[in-house]
């Protein structure tokens, strides 16, 4: 049941309120900014509404809260003001969890700056909205330090996108405009779904609540240096908000000393966008605080918690039984992460689990056949019922086949088709749809092979697969990048693995058995370890990299491949002779 009243906010204001959801549970408050009214947190509160009591409000000059006129009552004193007075209201004697975004939370964290805050707020999550006091700290010492110029690149950048307080504090013009329906348009550039999230008076509250920035800019500022918040804080930094930057951020903890962190792929209304993900990063800040031990995004977002670099990760490798999927593996748990193994060869999924675990990490085994597209989907969804859904997905099972297309039976060719690139693309789209709903964005990999640009007339249908897993990747990866998950196609050359003796050989016996031999002998003397890969895996996941061959012979052909490709369709007559 939802209920609807005014509180009173001193001088005449009255501010409305709006109570729903679960009345014996945890009062949660939710601020909103400009040009907003508390019907920004609509789709959040749908996943919140079970567990907490929420309480929404509308700040000074929106929805049904007083309209005052002069400038002076916009403040975000006054703001704060009308925060302490909703919560008093409300919740008397109960501290309260709150979720504010944009100036609502800049007034919370004016209101933090209060003696009595501590005992009022239970927790604050902040999203994209910074303290005056900190962000102008950062500021203020990047101009000061010339001599470190990124430090003062990014101080005048942050300066910079302040500027568009000038033209919103324009008075009459700037208001005209926004009943015009500027305020829609922006919202709409950074967030399609924004419209139905609107209240009714969304253009005029738009209007009247730009008071906010001539308030702001014809003021001078006034910094405390002494602003130090002790309750629990949890910043969502959205990379794509183009004014408040995320690395505006960097030195929070200087300020909060329990300070919790997550990045989401979000432009500046993630409260639109990335609804489930903000009520799932306050579900689990909120359990925590209760006594539950952190989860695991949760303890990945704590600020100054030591951690390897894959540290609170979970990560997916499939074909992770032998070679490089075993390696790549135990290298990530070698860096903190904890490891879902599967592989066609249960026994030997669990044979690298156990390593794992022997070694400290923590490690699922499954047996898995990628080929099979309902099995992949049924491991995806167990995956992520049991363990959550992967940070990081290595799609690397594979087979090896060797023969000319007229030498190899159809079933055979359909089956290293099957492996090879139904094996990615049932792995891609079983985990990628849960990645993107998640909406904290993530890293899918994906192993190709030098054999993607090299065509070679004895190896037709492992060519074919592993060429379009190259084409797949690149599609998928542009349509992926929307949502913060990258994509990285590997390409390892010749790796001394058991892949030649598992390969297929559509030839006659004894001349597979001599390919076979010689084949083996030269990955041998290559003597390149899949640990190697491993290692260019993880660096690649690291750095973002889209394309990265691994050995010296995949990084000359895959050069060759655009440069002269002729000459490698030269060689692929030479070796189909």
């Amino acid at each position: 049941m939802s209920t609807t009243h005014h509180v009173d906010a001193g001088d005449g204001i009255r501010i409305a309120v709006y109570e729903e959801g679960n009345p014996d549970g945890p009062p949660l408050v939710m601020a909103h900014g400009w040009p907003d009214s508390h019907r920004l947190w609509d789709g959040v509160v749908a996943d919140l509404a079970d567990r907490f009591r929420i309480i929404r409000y509308d700040n000074r000059g929106t929805g049904g809260s007083t309209v005052p006129k002069p400038v002076r009552e916009y403040t975000m004193a006054r703001l704060a003001d009308d925060f302490s007075a909703v919560i008093t209201a409300t919740s008397p004697g109960v501290p309260v969890h709150v979720l504010a975004h944009d100036w609502g939370s800049v007034a919370v964290w004016e209101y933090l700056s209060r003696p009595e805050s501590s005992a009022a707020v239970a927790s604050f999550t902040s999203v994209s909205g910074p303290s005056t006091d900190h962000y102008g700290a950062f500021i203020r010492s990047g101009l000061t330090r010339p001599y470190r110029p990124v430090q003062f690149a990014r101080a005048v950048g942050l300066a910079a996108r302040m500027s568009y307080w000038l033209p919103f504090s324009v008075p009459v013009l700037a208001p005209a405009a926004m009943r015009a329906g500027l305020a829609r348009r922006l919202q709409a550039k950074d967030s399609p779904g924004a419209p139905k999230y609107r209240g009714e008076s969304f253009d005029d509250d738009a209007a009247n609540s730009m008071k906010i920035y001539r308030a702001i800019a014809f003021r001078k500022p006034t910094m405390r240096r002494d602003h130090y918040v002790s309750v629990p804080v949890q910043l969502i930094c959205n990379d794509k908000d183009p004014v408040v930057r995320p690395y505006g951020f960097a030195d929070q903890a200087k300020w909060s000393p329990r300070l919790w962190r997550r990045d989401l792929p979000a432009g500046h209304w993630a409260p639109f966008s990335h609804a489930a993900a903000i009520a799932t990063a306050v579900n689990e800040l909120v359990d925590h605080l209760e006594g539950a031990p952190p989860a695991r995004a949760l303890r990945r977002a704590e600020v100054g918690r030591s951690r390897g670099p894959f540290g609170d990760t979970l990560v997916s490798v499939t074909g992770a039984g032998s070679g490089i999927g075993r390696a790549t593996a135990l290298a990530f748990a070698a860096a903190g992460a904890e490891v879902v193994v599967s592989d066609i060869d249960e026994a030997n999924a669990k044979q690298t689990a156990a390593q794992i675990v022997e070694r400290g990490g923590q490690a699922y085994a499954y047996a898995l056949d990628v080929a099979d597209a309902e099995a992949v989907q049924r491991f995806a969804d167990q995956v992520c019922a049991e363990h959550g859904v992967p940070d990081v997905v290595v799609n690397n099972a594979g087979v090896g086949q060797a023969g000319a297309f007229l030498d190899t039976p159809p079933e055979q060719f359909d089956r290293v088709l099957a492996v090879n690139l139904g094996g990615v693309v049932n792995g891609c789209r079983a985990f990628a749809a849960q990645m993107v709903e998640r909406g904290t964005g993530g890293h899918i990999v994906n192993v190709a092979s030098v054999a993607a640009y090299a065509p070679l007339g004895s190896m037709n249908a492992y060519c074919t697969s592993k060429a379009a897993v190259h084409m797949f990747s690149d599609c998928l990866r542009g349509e992926l990048a929307s949502a913060g998950i990258g994509l990285t196609t590997i390409y390892p050359g010749m790796i001394d693995t058991n892949i030649v003796a598992t390969t297929h050989f559509d030839a006659d016996v004894d001349l597979a058995d001599a390919a076979r031999a010689r084949a083996q002998k030269a990955f041998t003397r290559r003597r390149y370890s899949p640990e190697k890969v491993a290692k260019a895996i993880l660096a690649a996941v690291q750095d973002g990299t889209a394309v990265r061959p691994v050995t010296p012979e995949a990084h000359i052909v895959h050069g060759l491949s655009r440069l002269v490709p002729g000459v490698l369709r030269r060689a692929a007559r030479a070796d189909a002779l």
